[in-house]
């Protein structure tokens, strides 16, 4: 069968769009529990983060959060002016900004111990189905990651 380009770009057949939705409809139902502590769903995940990992750099926080630089950067600095982290110059090297949670960082993960269960309680699938969601999902990140660092050696090579 030829390639057809109009039913190719029809909304329904993009794989994008239901991830797109899901993550919106998902990340929004953190919101009730996040805004009285002060927090977005991006601040939160980098305490998360952080509570498993203190004193990281930035570029390892960036790859565990799956996020560049030019994003997480300035998050931090408004997590700094908030009291929760607090980002130094490695002593072995100054090119490294390490970050640590500050008492009051430290503090949120209490005032927070319910969201997870609060958030799970409002997602209507079947833990089965989430368990498989979420594996599902891992591994199309993984392949992603294993084909972008393959294009850069690729591109290193050439």
């Amino acid at each position: 069968m030829a390639y057809d380009y109009h039913e190719a770009m029809k909304l329904s057949n993009q794989l994008c769009f239901p991830l797109y939705a899901a993550s919106r409809n998902v990340i929004s139902l953190y919101t009730p529990w996040l805004k009285p502590l002060g927090l977005t769903y991006t601040q939160y995940i980098v305490l998360l983060a952080l509570w498993e990992k203190d004193g990281v750099a930035v570029g390892e926080l960036c790859q565990r959060l799956m996020l560049d630089s030019g994003t997480l950067s300035p998050l931090l600095k408004k997590m700094q002016q908030a009291g929760w982290v607090e980002r130094k110059r490695s002593p072995e090297d100054d090119r490294v900004v390490v970050i640590t949670l500050t008492e009051e960082g430290r503090a949120l993960q209490e005032k927070a111990k319910d969201v997870p269960a609060k958030v799970a309680g409002c997602v209507t699938l079947a833990p089965e189905k989430a368990q498989a969601l979420y594996a599902l999902l891992y591994e199309l990140l993984e392949n992603q990651k294993a084909r972008s660092n393959k294009h850069d050696k690729n591109k290193e090579g050439a």
